[in-house]
């Protein structure tokens, strides 16, 4: 089940924004909030409060389920262009230059990623819970090697070939 939040009206051009949305578009959730705690963009510190809103948002629509098991990733994320404020600022000879402060719009959608069920990411997934349901790792797989005979009997007969 998918949760939205939205952030409207923040004071930076779309642009500047939209380089820190491509940045965690389709990410897990974790894997997002460390990305956006450590990166240098302006607009990173609004989208991480923003992707905590819609976890925040997520958790009230089911308060049933756990944060860590709903295996959460970014659905969508886009931003839109907000209002724009138009401002004049003086220039030589009794000229204005016209000013334009630009505002966005966020829109972040985050949904629990459902593995098919013939998939190997599925069946991993099974068994890292069967493993850990029962406590117990599973044996590492032998390798079967030739004998060092049997190649040299098919060497010799490849050079007599």
């Amino acid at each position: 089940m998918e949760a939205v939040a939205k952030l409207r009206n923040v004071p930076t051009s779309p642009r500047k924004m939209r380089l820190v949305a491509n940045l965690v578009r389709g990410q897990k959730v974790t894997r997002a909030l460390g990305l956006l705690k450590f990166e240098a963009n302006s607009g990173a510190p609004k989208i991480e409060k923003l992707l905590l809103s819609a976890l925040a948002n997520w958790q009230q629509k089911n308060e049933d389920e756990r944060i860590e098991d709903a295996n959460l990733y970014i659905k969508e994320i886009f931003v839109d262009e907000g209002r724009m404020l138009k401002r004049l600022r003086p220039a030589p000879q009794g000229r204005g230059h016209r000013i334009r402060k630009r505002s966005n719009h966020v829109t972040l959608i985050i949904d629990s990623k459902v593995e098919p069920l013939g998939s190997k990411a599925a069946a991993k997934q099974a068994a890292e819970t069967k493993s850990a349901a029962t406590g117990v790792d599973e044996a590492p797989k032998k390798s079967t090697r030739r004998s060092s005979a049997k190649k040299s009997t098919e060497t010799t007969a490849e050079a007599t070939a």
